[in-house]
């Protein structure tokens, strides 16, 4: 969330404006499905789409967000000469 704030403020867009752009720019999301409560929500969810962040914002999104991948994938990057595995992995 604090990455996200700081996004947020470098951008001028909302903490949700700035999440839902993260998520159309990851490689393995081929759509979004969002929600909103009222018709500011549903504004403020379609003001994602038509802007993109920097490859500096992705990245550092990136890196807050990573989580340590759960068996067999850890196992599979230790066996890349075997498997050889997306990028995106």
């Amino acid at each position: 969330m604090d990455e996200l704030d700081v996004i947020a403020k470098e951008t001028g867009k909302t903490v949700a404006q700035v999440a839902l752009n993260w998520l159309l720019q990851r490689p393995t999301v081929v759509n979004l499905v969002i929600g909103a409560r009222n018709e500011t929500q549903r504004k403020e969810n379609f003001g994602a789409a038509d802007w993109k962040l920097t490859t500096d914002q992705v990245r550092r999104l990136d890196e807050v967000s990573a989580v340590e991948p759960v068996y067999p994938y850890w196992h599979q990057r230790q066996n890349t000469a075997l498997l050889p595995l997306p990028e995106f992995y």
